[in-house]
């Protein structure tokens, strides 16, 4: 399993995620060998998350919840979160 797609997991496993996203350009993705796993990008410099939020959850923490779920798979880079969207 890739890392991308375990960071993945990880997030889509959070209460508070109802899916992921691309960002609002599309540029949040991971290329992987015959697809493109939207919604997490992993890079040199750190590693970009962007989810779709379940409404009424707060939502500064569901942020902290993710960076602390993928914390071990980043590798010692900044996790980013951006909320792109909620699911009402």
């Amino acid at each position: 399993m890739t890392e991308a797609r375990a960071i993945a997991e990880r997030v889509l496993a959070c209460p508070g995620v109802a899916g992921l996203s691309g960002g609002p350009f599309g540029t949040v993705a991971t290329y992987l060998p015959g697809e493109r796993l939207t919604g997490v990008a992993v890079r040199n410099h750190g590693v970009d998350i962007a989810i779709v939020a379940r409404f009424g959850d707060p939502l500064p923490a569901i942020a902290d919840e993710i960076r602390l779920l993928v914390g071990d798979l980043a590798d010692g880079r900044p996790v980013n979160v951006t909320i792109d969207d909620l699911d009402i």
